[in-house]
Parts: C-alpha cells; sequence; structure tokens
C-alpha cells in the first residue's frame, strides 16, 4: 500500500512526505508516470507557476487520468489543485480540465498584501471525508496569488475570506483539493492528511 507523492521536479516534497508518514501514510516520490498505477493514493502538489507546473506534468497527463478513473484517491495541494481546473490567468497553457472553472488573480485592489502569505480560517460549505474533524475557522496556512473558480459551486467543499470570500477546498467522488498547505498547517493541517490517508485504504 503506498501513496504516491507526484514528483515532477517543482518544489521541496520533504514536508509533505514527512506529514504523510507522520500520520500512517506509507508515501513515495514517484517520478515515473508508470509507477503511479501501484498506488492506491495520488498527491499531486504544486509550488511556482501554473504554466511550469503544467509543463512538467505533461508526461503525467495519461497515468493521472487512469488513476482517476480507476477511483483512486487524488489529493491536489496548492498549485495542484489549481492545474486539475480548465485554464488560468498566469499562464497561456491549458489546465487538466478536470474541474471546469477557472484559476483567476487574487484583485490588486484588495486592501491586503498579494500573494497572500499567511494563516486564515476556513468555512466549511458542505460534508467531505476530506474535511472530517475540521470546523468553521480553523485555520490553515495559505501562500498565492491566485484562487480556483469553480463552474459547479456544488465540489466546493470550504471557503476562506480574503478581501473576498474564495475556494479554498474542493471535494468530488475520489478527487480533493486544498488551496492551503495542510503540511504547514499545524494539527489541523495533519487531519487532513490523515483524513487522505484514511480515503486510500477503503
Amino acid at each position: 500500500m503506498k501513496i504516491a507523492i507526484v514528483d515532477y521536479g517543482v518544489g521541496n516534497l520533504f514536508s509533505i512526505y514527512n506529514a504523510l508518514h507522520h500520520v500512517g501514510g506509507h508515501p513515495e516520490r514517484i517520478s515515473d508516470p508508470e509507477e503511479l498505477a501501484r498506488a492506491t493514493g495520488v498527491v499531486v502538489p504544486g509550488v511556482g507557476s501554473f504554466g511550469r507546473c503544467m509543463q512538467r506534468l505533461a508526461p503525467f497527463r495519461r497515468s493521472l487520468i487512469e488513476v482517476l478513473e480507476r477511483g483512486t484517491p487524488m489529493l491536489g495541494i496548492c498549485v495542484g489543485m489549481q492545474v486539475l481546473f480548465e485554464r488560468s490567468e498566469e499562464s497561456p497553457e491549458e489546465g487538466f480540465g478536470w474541474v471546469e472553472g477557472r484559476v483567476v488573480r487574487l484583485p490588486d485592489t484588495l486592501a491586503l498584501l498579494v500573494p497572500q502569505m499567511g494563516w486564515n480560517e476556513l468555512r466549511i460549505k458542505k460534508d467531505a471525508e476530506i474535511l472530517d474533524g475540521i470546523s468553521d475557522k480553523d485555520r490553515f496556512y495559505f501562500v498565492h496569488s491566485y484562487y480556483c473558480v469553480p463552474q459547479d459551486p456544488s465540489v466546493v467543499a470550504a471557503t476562506t475570506d480574503y478581501g473576498l470570500e474564495m475556494t479554498a477546498a474542493i471535494s468530488r467522488d475520489n478527487l480533493s483539493a486544498v488551496q492551503f498547505h495542510p503540511e504547514k498547517s499545524g494539527q489541523k493541517g495533519l487531519t487532513i492528511l490523515e483524513n487522505f490517508v484514511r480515503l486510500t485504504r477503503c
């Protein structure tokens, strides 16, 4: 039983690896797309620009589609959530399009710093197994300049307020994703990852 962390050369995966291991998972960094077939769960992290992430993820596209179609639990984190959408204002590259909608920049007119860097509260919008044990006003660590706007509001599991209400977590079937960094969000972040580990064992 293995949770594959997709290692496509973007960002340091040390924190998410250690956090998953801490909550009882058996994570493994996977750089060979064919290895995803053996995984009982897949984590798609993301750091940096949308376009660069999509370019580096290109070799994984077919394998990730197969993972989704098999019903394997998948968790996107930060830009790993944004790439699930159709497009982003940040880059001309198309996203995977598994969630209808777009990714837009936080407006510079906000009386707040962009990028958002720091702790912010969640507002729970629907029951989702990935959010078991999480309540309104629990705080998580965000680092981002862009946010996701799903076309279908029913996929939104939680939002956060940063001068406007924006999507913080989505959940649909075996696909979950969060804009914040659970691996950097203390005990509540570990709860999210513990929920994901449990889903991989169902």
